[in-house]
């Protein structure tokens, strides 16, 4: 029988041979990583790509799962592209173009059929007014290219339900909640799509608030499909990442776009509004009679002379956007359609493309709890950050406006980009 002392001398050995054992490998691991080419992802600064293969993951919408295509394609800077800038206001140049133009190539959308067009389906109610931009969305999808009568070719399925027709109709609340989910659980009954990925590749489109309140009493739908709202609100169930927030436009405008005017904008900044929420009522209170801050608590009167509240937009350097009733607000497109630097003051909203743009590079966002420092958070950037500022903004209009037919990089394309890009990574 080996002696204790025998015993303690194995057990050295073996916990030294051990040691040396895991040193060796992670000295080679180390040198085999300082010899690996280096990796790129959407958070890092992409490489100079010049005629190389073009890695991307598409949703495969007749399994619902990724799969990898090597798409074997010349890029370089005179591909097709047009000569269109795609300068650092995005968060990630290159792959914002590749993604881009990937998805104009090959993505395809399929709309349910079922539902008749002159109830609560298929076509918008308006495409004018506060919630335009669900209007625009319902006739663009059907303009588009993305547009496949073929299922099994599409990437994602549209649910083409509007809460906002249901709204014009005078339907409440609970109804629109039955309403939605029986549309929803015939879908599923009739077509295998649904049930491939519990919802996954499927979306739907709602503006108006009364859409959110109506859709939240189908959790399985809140939960599973995608959400394109105008009031994407963190405290409201709203999921980023999965989620999708849809400008709101109030479309058309009444006057032409501004830009390339600094000369004229001779006001610090400028705000009138209901006061029908908290952060209005204390920014009302708090600058309603500072002489360099054009603060009103209530709405422009008409009768004050023509188109008097939108040339406001034309003569400020920064225009107030503090949430409403929900956190989004129509003055924010207003602003970047008339040239002034919108200032984003609601707590807890995910920005439309704040996963494509960066928001800070052309406006100013400033926390609900700071607005008792507003004036001199702008007179701090009046100068030579506005300049850059303005010149930012110019450059990100054409994503804030709708268009019939749509055309490339406006409000329609850029949702359908930001739908699909987790899918595109």
């Amino acid at each position: 029988m080996p002696s204790p002392s025998s015993t303690f001398c194995s057990l050295q050995g073996s916990l030294l041979t051990l040691a040396v054992l895991t040193l060796i490998s992670f000295t080679y691991l180390s040198l085999r990583s300082l010899n690996s080419p280096q990796i790129h992802s959407l958070s890092s600064s992409p490489p100079q790509i010049t005629g190389v293969a073009v890695t991307t993951t598409v949703a495969a919408a007749n399994s619902g799962k990724k799969v990898r295509e090597t798409v074997e394609e010349e890029v370089d800077d005179n591909d097709g592209d047009g000569g269109d800038e795609i300068s650092d206001l995005y968060h990630n140049p290159e792959v914002f173009r590749l993604n881009y133009k990937e998805m104009e190539r090959k993505f395809k959308v399929f709309i349910y059929p079922d539902g008749d067009p002159n109830t609560f389906y298929q076509t918008p109610r308006k495409l004018t007014g506060k919630y335009a931009s669900e209007g625009y969305f319902f006739q663009n999808i059907r303009d588009s290219k993305f547009r496949t009568e073929d299922p099994d070719q599409a990437h994602i399925f549209f649910i083409p339900i509007s809460c906002h027709k249901m709204r014009g109709k005078g339907t409440s609340y609970e109804n629109m909640t039955i309403i939605v989910q029986n549309y929803v659980d015939s879908l599923i009954a009739k077509y295998p799509y649904w049930n491939r990925t519990l919802g996954a590749d499927h979306f739907f489109v709602t503006c108006h608030d009364v859409g959110v309140r109506a859709t939240e009493g189908v959790p399985f739908l809140v939960k599973n499909a995608i959400r394109v709202v105008c009031s994407p609100s963190y405290d409201v169930n709203f999921i980023p990442h999965k989620d999708v927030a849809l400008p709101q436009v109030l479309q058309p405008f009444a006057l032409p776009a501004g830009g390339n005017d600094i000369e004229n904008r001779t006001t610090l900044g400028f705000w009138a509004g209901h006061r029908n929420s908290k952060i209005r009522v204390i920014l009302a209170r708090v600058w309603e009679n500072d002489t360099e801050l054009d603060i009103s608590n209530n709405r422009i009167s008409r009768a004050t002379g023509q188109l008097v509240y939108q040339k406001r937009f034309y003569r400020t350097k920064f225009c107030i956007c503090p949430g409403g009733s929900q956190v989004n607000s129509a003055r924010i497109a207003d602003s970047i359609h008339y040239g002034c630097v919108p200032v984003i003051l609601s707590d807890y909203y995910d920005l439309p493309f704040n996963d494509i743009l960066d928001w800070h590079k052309f406006s100013v966002i400033v926390k609900e709890h700071d607005v008792y420092q507003l004036k001199q958070i702008l007179k701090a950037k009046s100068g030579v950050d506005f300049v850059a500022l303005h010149k930012n903004l110019v450059k990100v209009q054409k994503h804030f406006q709708w268009n019939s037919p749509p055309i490339k990089y406006d409000a329609f394309h850029m949702v359908i980009f930001a739908s699909v890009v987790p899918g595109m990574d």
